[in-house]
C-alpha cells in the first residue's frame, strides 16, 4: 500500500485534488492504524470525534489497499442510517475514490424495500376495482409510481420524490423477505433488487447500512448473505449504534403488521387468481381480527412494556391463545392447497414462520432472553431479544476471515471503551481515542444552570421554559431544544410556538428531513426533538449556535430490555447502575453534545438542566466524557458569551478566507 503520509500530507493527495481539504494529525492517525491491521489483531476500535474527519481516514486505506496478488479487498462499510449511507457514497466516498483508486468499483445497496417489486406491483394494478377511500388513494398513488416505472434504471424508490416517505401504497409494491418469491418470480430476471445485489457482489466498496447488515448477514438474508464471506474489512461508522441493532437482529419478534400484510396477499390471491378459494378472504379478515384485538388490548398512545407481565392478563392471554389458532386454520387451509400457485406457497412458508415464532413469544417462562412489547397507533410487536450478544457477535466476528473498524464520535466513557466492547465480545480489540482539533474551550461554552428543581419535578418545565427564553432572545443563531420524553417536548412547545416570533418547529410536524431543511432556511429557527435528533444531525454555521438539553439522558426505568439488562448484570453479581445504565447515559448525551461544534469556525452554547452534573458523584463522569469547553454556572455569563462570540467568528473566517 502506498505510505499514508502521502496522501494525508499539506502537500498530499487529497490536499492537491480536494479544494479546502486541510491536513489533521488524528486522521492521519487514524488511517495509519487502518492501514497497518494485522491478522493477529483484526477488530480496530476508534473513537474519533468531531472533525477528526474520520470518513476520509477509514475511506483511504480502503481504497489504497491491495493484496499480494493485486488483488482490491472486498470492504463493506456499514453506516447508522440511509441518509448517512447516501451522504458516504454520494458525496464523500466520490471525492477519495477520483483521487485515490479511479478504478475502484463502488456500489450502494439498501433493504429490499427500498426498490420497487415488479411482481408484486403487477398483482396489485390487476386486482378488480373498488370504491373505498383506501383503494382510491393506493392507486392514485399507484399510477405515479407506474409512469416512474418505466423510466427507472436503477427501481431505488428514494428517487420518487412525488411519494411521501409514509406513502400507503409503499408496502403494496415492495417486498419483504417474507413476501419474496426469489428465483420463483416470474420477474426474476428484471427484478431490481437481484440486480442491486449482483452490483455489490463485483464491487470493491459496498456501502450500506446497519439494519441490512444485520438482517442479511445474521438472518442469512437470501443473496446479500453472499456478501459477508467475501469481506476482507468490514468498516462500522456511527458504531455506538451496533450493540441496540444487533441485539435486535439476533432477538426474535412478530408483527401485527406482518399478520395484516399476510391478510392482504391472501385476499389478493383470492380476487385475482383463485378465485374458487373463498376461504382465502376469510382467513384474511381472521387475520386481521386476530392482530388488531391484541393491539386494542393496550394503551392508545404508543408505549412499550414488559410482555412477561403483560401476557399474565387474562385478556391478553385469551388473545394470544385465539391469535395461535388463527394461524394454525390459516396453516391447515394453505396446506390444503400446495401446489396450485407460487405465490401461495410462499404465503404458506410465511404462516409456517408465524406460527413456529408466535409458539416461541407466548412461551415466556424460558430464562435468557427478555420478553417486551411495543406499540404504534396501529400495530403491536412483540420481542424476544437475548439479555447479551456478546457471545454470538463475537463468534460471528470469528468465523469471518476479515478486519472489522469500529468508528463514531461516541464510544468511550470517561476515556474507557470497556461498555462499548463488552457489549459486542470484542475485549482484545485495539483502540485509540482520537481527540477533535477544534478549540473547544474558545468556541464553546458549557452552562450549567444552579437552582434547579429535580429532574422528576412537574417545575421543571416551566424552569426549562424561562431559561430557553432568555437565551434564545440573545441568540442569533438556531437552537435545539433535545428533550428525553415527549410530555417534556409537548408541554415547552406548547408555550414557545405561541410566544416566539421566530419560526418554531417540533418534531412531529413533518419529516426530519423537511423540518431540518427547514431549521437551516430560516438561520434562527427554534427546533423541538426528542431521541431521533440527538445524533445524526449535521447543522453548521449561524443555523445552530445554542443546544439546550432538558435533563442527563438515562433510559426510562420502566423500559422492559433496560429491567432486564439490569436483572441480568445482579445476578452476574456487577453493579447495574455503573455498568449499564450510567454508560449508556454518558454515550447519549456525547451525541447531543455533539449537535453543537461541527467545523472550526462554529460556536456555540450548550445547556443542560440538571443538577445532578454537579451534586451526584457520577456527573463527573459526564463532564470528563464532555469536550472540553468553557463552563459556567452563570446566566449573565452564557448570555455575554452568546452575544459576543458571533462577532467574533465571523471576523475570524473573513480573515482566513482573505487569507
Amino acid at each position: 500500500m502506498a505510505n499514508i503520509s502521502n496522501v494525508f500530507a499539506n502537500d498530499g493527495l487529497l490536499s492537491q485534488a480536494i479544494e479546502g481539504f486541510q491536513p489533521r494529525p488524528a486522521q492521519m492517525q487514524m488511517a495509519e492504524a487502518i492501514a497497518s491491521m494485522a491478522d493477529a489483531h483484526p477488530v480496530l476500535i476508534v473513537e474519533a470525534e468531531t472533525g477528526t474527519g474520520k470518513t476520509f481516514a477509514y475511506l483511504a486505506p480502503a481504497l489504497m489497499a491491495k493484496g499480494e496478488d493485486g488483488r482490491r479487498p472486498k470492504v463493506i462499510v456499514s453506516t447508522g442510517t440511509k441518509n448517512l449511507q447516501e451522504q458516504l457514497f454520494h458525496r464523500d466516498l466520490p471525492k477519495v475514490r477520483d483521487v485515490l483508486a479511479a478504478d475502484a468499483v463502488v456500489a450502494l445497496l439498501k433493504g429490499r424495500n427500498n426498490y420497487l417489486c415488479i411482481q408484486r406491483m403487477e398483482q396489485f394494478v390487476q386486482q378488480p376495482s373498488r370504491f373505498d377511500p383506501q383503494y382510491l388513494a393506493q392507486m392514485q398513488q399507484a399510477r405515479v409510481v407506474k409512469q416512474w416505472s418505466n423510466q427507472t434504471r436503477s427501481g431505488d424508490l428514494g428517487e420518487l420524490t412525488e411519494l411521501p416517505e409514509d406513502s400507503i401504497i409503499l408496502p403494496q409494491i415492495t417486498s419483504t423477505a417474507d413476501n419474496c418469491l426469489g428465483r420463483e418470480c416470474p420477474a426474476y430476471d428484471d427484478c431490481y433488487v437481484v440486480k442491486a445485489r449482483q452490483k455489490a457482489l463485483e464491487a470493491d466498496v459496498v456501502v450500506v447500512n446497519h439494519h441490512l447488515f444485520f438482517a442479511d448477514a445474521v438472518l442469512k438474508d437470501t443473496g446479500f448473505g453472499e456478501l459477508i464471506p467475501h469481506a476482507d474489512m468490514v468498516i462500522f461508522d456511527e458504531a455506538h449504534q451496533v450493540p441496540d441493532i444487533a441485539s435486535n437482529y439476533f432477538s426474535e419478534s412478530l408483527s401485527t403488521r406482518q399478520l395484516v400484510e399476510l391478510g392482504q396477499d391472501l385476499r389478493m390471491l383470492y380476487r385475482t387468481e383463485l378465485k374458487d378459494l373463498k376461504q382465502l378472504e376469510s382467513i384474511a379478515d381472521q387475520l386481521d381480527k386476530g392482530g388488531l384485538d391484541l393491539r386494542l388490548q393496550f394503551a392508545r398512545d404508543p408505549e412499550r412494556g414488559n410482555w412477561r407481565d403483560a401476557h399474565k392478563q387474562t385478556a391478553v392471554a385469551s388473545d394470544s391463545e385465539r391469535l395461535t389458532t388463527t394461524l394454525q386454520r390459516a396453516y391447515d387451509i394453505v396446506k390444503a392447497s400446495l401446489g396450485r400457485n407460487k405465490v401461495l406457497d410462499q404465503c404458506y412458508e410465511r404462516i409456517l414462520a408465524l406460527k413456529t415464532r408466535w409458539q416461541q413469544l407466548t412461551n415466556t417462562a424460558r430464562t435468557g432472553y427478555s420478553f417486551w412489547y411495543e406499540t404504534t397507533s396501529r400495530h403491536l410487536t412483540v420481542h424476544q431479544t437475548p439479555l447479551s450478544v456478546a457471545d454470538k457477535f463475537a463468534e460471528f466476528i470469528q468465523r469471518q476471515q476479515a478486519r472489522w473498524v469500529f468508528t463514531s464520535a461516541t464510544l468511550a466513557v470517561d476515556g474507557d471503551f470497556s461498555h462499548f466492547s463488552g457489549r459486542l465480545g470484542l475485549q482484545d480489540a485495539q483502540t485509540l481515542v482520537l481527540s477533535s482539533p477544534f478549540d473547544f474551550s474558545r468556541q464553546a461554552m458549557l452552562y450549567m444552570p444552579r437552582y434547579l428543581p429535580q429532574p422528576s419535578d412537574p417545575a421543571m418545565a416551566q424552569h426549562i421554559l424561562q431559561l430557553a427564553r432568555e437565551l434564545i432572545a440573545v441568540n442569533h443563531g438556531g437552537t435545539f431544544l433535545l428533550f428525553t420524553s415527549y410530555r417534556m417536548l409537548n408541554q415547552v412547545a406548547a408555550v414557545l410556538q405561541v410566544e416566539l416570533e421566530r419560526t418554531v418547529l417540533v418534531q412531529g410536524q413533518t419529516s426530519k428531513r423537511e423540518l431540518l431543511d427547514q431549521f437551516v432556511a430560516a438561520g434562527d429557527a427554534v427546533l423541538l426533538g426528542t431521541s431521533s435528533f440527538w445524533e445524526g444531525v449535521d447543522v453548521r454555521g449561524d443555523a445552530l449556535r445554542l443546544v439546550i438539553i432538558d435533563k442527563l439522558p438515562f433510559a426510562a426505568p420502566d423500559d422492559p430490555l433496560l429491567q432486564a439488562r439490569i436483572e441480568d448484570c445482579k445476578l452476574r453479581g456487577q453493579n447495574p447502575f455503573n455498568q449499564v445504565q450510567l454508560p449508556q447515559a454518558v454515550i447519549s448525551l456525547k451525541q447531543g453534545a455533539g449537535r453543537l461544534i461541527r467545523d472550526a469556525y462554529d460556536y456555540g452554547a450548550l445547556v443542560v438542566c440538571d443538577n445532578r452534573l454537579v451534586t451526584k458523584q457520577y456527573g463527573q463522569i459526564f463532564l470528563n466524557s464532555l469536550p472540553a469547553m468553557a463552563r459556567t454556572r452563570s446566566l449573565p455569563v452564557v448570555k455575554e458569551f452568546l452575544a459576543r462570540q458571533i462577532d467574533e467568528a465571523r471576523a475570524e473566517q473573513q480573515e482566513d478566507n482573505q487569507q
